[in-house]
């Protein structure tokens, strides 16, 4: 069964949703308190629902493709915050002060939804792993396949 342009867009809506819900269940029943980078790639996971819904909603083709568009750039900006937290803020100390912490606090999201966007922990302090993967991997894996669905999507002729 060959599945339609807006099935695929609600299934990254869904996809991207099931990921932030994870997040806010690690956060709220396991205790592992998120870092800037963190919540910043949380933000990022929501905006690419917005822009999956509002692709599918969209009636025009070239609607659809230009939302697949922004789904591709927020999943390339995604993957480098996931890779920034992995190799760069997981290694210092501290990442109070970090672009994350800066444009989390800019847009108020820190103060408005502290339980979905508010960092607890340090970049060093919430290393995590799952299945011996570490959480930042899993989210990167997830930017990639988002952004490699979103790129066919846009090259798609028709839709």
């Amino acid at each position: 069964m060959r599945l339609g342009p807006r099935t695929w867009l609600v299934l990254i809506a869904l996809a991207c949703l099931a990921s932030v819900a994870a997040a806010l269940v690690s956060q709220h029943v396991y205790g592992m308190q998120p870092c800037p980078w963190c919540v910043l790639q949380r933000l990022v996971y929501v905006l690419i629902a917005v822009f999956a819904l509002a692709g599918a909603a969209l009636p025009a083709a070239a609607a659809r493709r230009a939302s697949a568009a922004c789904i591709a750039l927020l999943a390339a900006a995604g993957a480098a915050a996931a890779l920034w937290q992995h190799f760069v803020a997981a290694a210092s100390a501290s990442c109070n002060l970090t672009l994350a912490d800066r444009l989390m606090s800019a847009l108020g999201l820190d103060e408005a939804l502290p339980e979905v966007f508010a960092a607890f922990a340090s970049c060093a302090d919430a290393k995590v792993s799952l299945l011996g993967v570490p959480y930042e991997y899993w989210s990167l894996a997830l930017f990639a396949a988002v952004a490699a669905v979103a790129v066919l999507f846009v090259w798609r002729r028709r839709g």
